[in-house]
């Protein structure tokens, strides 16, 4: 089986690739992001696909990547993780549904609540121990939901029209254009920052160059976090205007 992913500060990658290893000890996990990740689609029939998910929506990295392919997902069965820091009542419905216009067939859906990354804005924060309360809990949902999966009772989180009211009245409805296109941030001091290099490797959108000694953004934003919570300086905002707290997945390593 293949796992397909995008994932900005790691809780994606990890909610995946623990469900990918309970359930097959053969899988491949590629980010969208690999350049092999179109050619392993075509040659799967049967595919997990997994993403954080944004204001009850998917990223516009995402949409982008199933959009753009959209022939690859003809006759595919495919299984959706969506990773939130709340809520998102449809979050694995708002890829299920363009997968369904492409031709897919859906096969079942996990929610997964993780710690929240957006590091600048206080809402939803929590400490480091509250944080591995999360992703303990995150953890034994995943290894139930692959248990049921290799018996055949699969999750059908996100899918059917109560969770699709749920998150377009809960959040889409309100905020839909802070995903439906890519944004001019991130938001950098020159004061501060001192051209490591950092945000420039890891911008998933080359959206982040360094020029004279300072990074520089341009207008293509995903919000996925990665620059905000890797800046050794704290010289980088995204939505709003202080750090707050920086958050990364691989700090919680072998704490789950």
């Amino acid at each position: 089986m293949t796992g397909i992913f995008f994932s900005g500060t790691g809780n994606t990658r990890f909610c995946i690739s623990r469900f990918l290893a309970a359930i097959d000890g053969e899988h491949k996990l590629l980010s969208i992001e690999d350049g092999t990740a179109v050619s392993a689609i075509s040659e799967e029939k049967e595919i997990v696909f997994a993403y954080p998910v944004y204001y009850s929506n998917l990223p516009k990295i995402v949409r982008d990547f199933i959009t753009d392919n959209r022939d690859l997902w003809r006759g595919k069965r495919i299984f959706v993780i969506a990773t939130m820091g709340a809520f998102s009542g449809d979050g694995a419905g708002v890829s299920a549904r363009l997968f369904k216009k492409f031709g897919a067939e859906i096969i079942g859906g996990l929610h997964l609540k993780m710690p929240d990354c957006i590091g600048d804005v206080k809402a939803l924060k929590k400490s480091p121990d509250e944080n591995r309360k999360i992703i303990a809990a995150a953890a034994e949902k995943i290894d139930s939901a692959a248990k049921k999966f290799s018996d055949g009772k699969l999750s059908r989180e996100g899918l059917n029209v109560f969770y699709h009211l749920a998150g377009l009245f809960g959040q889409r409805l309100y905020f839909s254009g802070k995903t439906k296109h890519y944004t001019k941030n991130p938001k950098i001091s020159s004061e501060k920052c001192v051209g490591c290099g950092n945000c420039e490797k890891l911008c998933p959108m080359k959206n982040i160059h360094i020029s004279d000694g300072k990074a520089v953004s341009g207008d293509k934003c995903t919000m996925c976090y990665r620059c905000f919570s890797s800046c050794p300086q704290k010289a980088i905002t995204i939505i709003g205007k202080e750090v707050i707290v920086q958050y990364n997945f691989k700090d919680y390593l072998g704490k789950e």
